[in-house]
């Protein structure tokens, strides 16, 4: 019997008595080491019987699980690993059928410890290169199961997280299988990423809640070192670095559904951190990719609540900050109009209470102050982005939110908020607020190009309106594009400084186009400081704003010609404190004369003549013995002090500008300009800004009406210009300025006051006399057109025109064929 059993051992196949000697009488021995390196030398001798090698170690194993003899499965897997990091044959593939085979067995077990020994044979195998392509081999099994894995619920923590940590081994070893191989199946396809993002987060997410309970690094061990969240991460990050252009959407999707489902966004801070190491991951020219993705999730949650848009509007934030410095080019303006289109919708949100009726919030309740916080982050979000962006695309982001802000009644073809003229104002005031984060830092060399009239015009516009807010941020808007030296914070407060060297002022030689530019905008920017300066509503912030703006045109973009409209404009302002005329309460004439002393003061150190500065510190000197209440120091502070009245500012306590006009004269000043006394010009762009009532507004209609009338020129004879007319024009044009400024009142208030009946005889009378002279020009234009047939005798004699039908007609002989 023996003999028989022993003849048949020796009749088997060669390759299965070599694998049969492989395994020891006790598992616990281990593989023998002797036959092992006999089977090896066997395999690569004859690389044909690689695959039956495969399938009888694989008809073992299966056979050990099911008997549950785990040691003889230990042995099988570790002799299949060694085989497969030895032979690289041609037909290495039908043995790796038989070994992901057997490691898919050693998946299905229930058993932990098989599963990550089958997880570990997996990880060996992906690390090989193999030389042949597979076409038949499916990894859908393995991905499903790895990700199932990164989920386990295992009962002990210990076994729990062994079982997680290999099923992130899995997937990364999945990855690299699949990446590289363009026959294997496209691991980037939705149904496997939907699989191994999802898993990834989870097990990110979950380390995040445990860091807190995690040991210091002294007691920390090396298997401590070595934890799950930081496996993930790094798994997360080779997925990611691998991904091709093509790929980018299908892997950054799965994140934002994940962080949506769990409603992660609230928190920000696992958004924010999943989305930086997909920036820090990817190729830097795929960035923009990454932002148009977190744009369009954006717009996909308009109607979401405020702190998940806030979430991911924090998000794009760290994102775009990140990508600025990869390619973004496509995307900067893309990336700033879906941030004022959020603004804009938040602001709707805030005032109208609903999401447009919408039926799919169900009773969520709009909170108007997640709301603003959305606002802030969003106005954040576009100063951040737009500070990495070079001067050029910065002047073009600054004109893009221009045109976006809308004015009442010149805008009209903006679509229209729901809320009214407060969703209009507060519109008005989040953009500009935006152009605050955006100017801030900005430094040019030619600011004709950086800030071109289609910019500026507009700007300094809205410092004319009567909102103290929006007048405000125009002036901190101004400050940031003047000031190219940080000379900024040195103005900060408005104070008499008798040495202005402390302030270490950085001054410049003022360039060519430093000087073009005050020639083309000067005259504007000195009338709406001016002007800034007569609003009855601007308070201590407007004031030290105005005299920031002020010392900056001093050191920034000063010539001698600026200087002297500077001072002639503080010497204005000085008059216009001390007019009764204007209406200005007490604080605010206060305020200009502290405001034109301090600048002063100021600008006469910096012209550094001694005689102007010697009248301007005697001035000074007599307010603060006298009148300190003149004087920033008793102006601008919490309680100021000041009298029931001005009407005693009189002689030593004012600048005069005849002396200043006399001292700087000897010091090569133009003496003309100075002592011609400042007059701001009045433009039509300042009056429409303006708009107090609906009568102003139509008094305005009714003046360019009259001025450019046929009948004024017909009234009105051409008159000889000589260089008497020259002098005159300019000796009155004070004089000038008040007679227009009057004739201005007597339109409004006739327009404000008149009865109805004689406000629409004037108007229809001037349409009466309109339509007549339309058909004087129509009788003489329009004639009936000309008849073969000549005229035709009317009864009462005269010769009349008429048309002749084409078929009366009579043509010469030549004409008809």
């Amino acid at each position: 019997m023996y003999g028989v059993c022993g003849c048949c051992g020796a009749l088997r196949p060669r390759y299965k008595r070599l694998v049969d000697n492989i395994f020891p009488e006790d598992p616990e021995d281990g593989l023998v080491k002797a036959n092992m390196e006999k089977l090896t030398f066997y395999a690569l001798s004859a690389p044909e019987k690689l695959d039956r090698i495969g399938a009888y170690l694989s008809e073992r194993l299966s056979r050990d699980v099911a008997r549950h003899r785990y040691g003889y499965v230990c042995i099988a897997m570790e002799a299949l690993d060694q085989l497969l990091m030895a032979c690289h044959c041609q037909s290495i593939n039908l043995f790796v059928e038989s070994f992901l085979k057997m490691v898919r067995k050693l998946l299905e077990s229930d058993k932990p410890s098989l599963q990550i020994l089958g997880t570990n044979s997996f990880v060996k195998f992906a690390n090989i290169e193999e030389d042949t392509p597979s076409y038949h081999r499916s990894y859908d099994f393995f991905v499903s199961r790895f990700s199932e894995m990164c989920h386990s619920s295992y009962e002990d923590p210990d076994i729990r997280t062994k079982i997680r940590m290999a099923g992130i081994k899995g997937l990364q070893g999945v990855v690299r299988k699949t990446v590289n191989d363009e026959l294997q199946a496209n691991i980037w396809d939705p149904q496997h990423m939907d699989k191994i993002v999802p898993s990834l987060l989870f097990n990110l997410q979950s380390g995040e809640r445990t860091e807190s309970r995690s040991p210091s690094p002294l007691q920390a061990s090396e298997k401590e070192k070595e934890s799950p969240v930081e496996l993930t991460e790094r798994c997360f990050r080779e997925l990611l670095g691998r991904a091709a252009y093509g790929n980018i959407k299908n892997a950054v999707t799965p994140v934002l559904m994940h962080l949506d489902n769990h409603s992660l966004w609230e928190g920000k801070t696992f958004a924010v951190r999943c989305f930086k190491i997909i920036m820090y991951s990817i190729q830097s020219q795929h960035s923009h990719l990454v932002i148009q993705q977190l744009l369009g999730h954006l717009d996909a949650n308009s109607k979401n609540s405020a702190t998940v848009r806030a979430g991911i509007v924090e998000v794009l934030l760290e994102a775009a900050a990140i990508a600025a410095s990869g390619s973004v080019g496509p995307t900067v303006l893309e990336v700033f109009n879906t941030l004022l289109r959020q603004l804009r919708l938040s602001v709707d949100y805030e005032l109208t209470g609903s999401y447009d009726g919408s039926t799919n919030i169900g009773t969520k309740i709009i909170k108007a102050h997640e709301e603003r916080q959305l606002q802030e982050a969003v106005i954040r979000t576009i100063g951040s982005f737009a500070n990495t962006l070079p001067t050029y695309q910065r002047s073009e982001v600054m004109l893009f939110i221009m045109g976006k802000i809308p004015v009442p009644g010149v805008h009209l073809a903006l679509p229209s908020t729901g809320s009214g003229p407060e969703g209009t104002r507060m519109i008005q005031i989040m953009l500009l607020k935006s152009l605050v984060q955006v100017t801030a830092g900005f430094q040019t060399t030619n600011m004709l190009t950086a800030l071109p009239s289609s910019f500026l015009e507009p700007l300094l516009s809205f410092s004319l309106t009567e909102d103290p807010e929006v007048r405000l941020l125009v002036l901190q808007i101004l400050l940031s594009l003047i000031d190219r030296h940080d000379n900024r914070p040195k103005f900060s407060d408005i104070s008499i400084i008798s040495d202005i060297s402390v302030l270490k002022l950085k001054v410049d030689k003022c360039s060519r186009q430093d000087n073009l530019f005050m020639k083309k905008h000067g005259q504007q920017l000195y009338r709406h400081i001016y002007l800034g300066c007569k609003e009855q509503s601007s308070g201590r912030q407007h004031y030290e704003t105005l005299f920031a703006l002020l010392g900056l045109l001093s050191v920034e973009l000063a010539n001698e010609e600026v200087v002297v409209d500077l001072i002639r404009l503080a010497l204005a302002l000085q008059d216009l404190a001390l007019s009764t005329d204007e209406g200005l309460p007490v604080f605010n004439r206060c305020a200009v004369h502290a405001l034109a002393a301090a600048y002063l003061n100021l600008i006469c150190q910096l012209t550094t003549v001694p005689a102007f500065c010697q009248h301007i510190h005697e001035v000074i000197e007599v307010r603060q013995k006298e009148s300190p209440y003149l004087l920033p120091e008793d102006v601008f502070i919490e309680n100021p002090k000041l009298p029931s009245s001005l009407e005693k500012v009189e002689g030593d306590v004012l600048f005069l500008q005849s002396k200043i006009t006399e001292v700087l004269g000897g010091s090569g000043y133009n003496t003309d300009r100075l002592a011609t006394p400042y007059v701001p010009q009045y433009t039509d762009e300042d009056r429409l800004s303006k708009r107090k009532s609906i009568g102003e507004t139509i008094s305005l209609q009714v003046e360019v009406e009259s001025r450019n009338s046929p009948e004024k020129e017909e009234r009105t004879p051409a008159e000889e210009i000589t260089f008497e007319t020259l002098k005159n024009a300019i000796v009155d044009s004070v004089g000038m300025e008040e007679q227009e400024r009057e004739r201005r009142r007597q339109v409004v208030e006739k327009f404000q006051k008149a009865p109805f009946e004689e406000i629409a005889a004037h108007c229809g009378a001037r349409a009466t006399l309109l339509q007549s002279k339309l058909n004087q020009i129509f009788e003489i234009t329009i004639r009936p057109p000309p008849s073969p047939s000549g005229t035709i005798s009317s009864g009462y004699g005269q010769n009349q025109s008429r048309s002749v039908p084409i078929y009366e007609m009579k043509f010469p002989d030549l004409c008809v064929y």
